[in-house]
């Protein structure tokens, strides 16, 4: 089942993310997050422009989480999000990751977006391959933009645009 994220998911979803924090270059945070940082965070967001946060429920358990977030603060941006999606570790590779994508789009369609961008740490071929097959395209890739367990970091940046 996929749901608009709760309260009572929070922990859930630290979890889930605070396990890439600490284990992966899929977020440049470094240091792991609390529910109230990721509540704010949160609250910040659909106060403001009413994006989406989903959950996938699977016997009860949250296994994976996907949001959109702002792009950027100028007005001109106001059609264009950012997305994201977070599995539980032993939950990937069956096609969870792709649910919650085609969930999130959806909504976001009917909140009259424009473009939905990606950026991907590389690499990470698993993660350009589920973009690549919901329709996003590479529009570009920043250079050791970011320093993460003493190596750098290329980004890329995946587009997909809503006809």
């Amino acid at each position: 089942m996929i749901r608009s994220a709760e309260l009572k998911d929070f922990a859930d979803i630290v979890k889930i993310y605070n396990h890439y924090v600490l284990n992966s270059h899929a977020t440049f945070e470094i240091d792991p997050i609390s529910v109230d940082d990721m509540m704010n965070r949160v609250q910040k967001i659909q106060h403001a422009f009413n994006l989406p946060w989903i959950v996938l429920v699977i016997e009860n358990q949250i296994v994976g989480y996907a949001y959109a977030t702002q792009w950027k603060p100028r007005e001109a941006y106001l059609q264009t999000a950012e997305v994201s999606v977070y599995l539980e570790k032993n939950a990937t590779g069956n096609g969870y990751g792709r649910l919650l994508y085609q969930e999130l789009i959806e909504r976001l369609k009917h909140l009259r977006l424009h473009a939905i961008l990606a950026g991907i740490s590389l690499p990470n071929d698993a993660s350009v391959k589920l973009h690549e097959s919901l329709g996003f395209k590479k529009v570009g890739q920043l250079k050791e933009v970011g320093k993460k367990f003493d190596r750098w970091i290329d980004v890329g940046y995946w587009e997909l645009i809503f006809e």
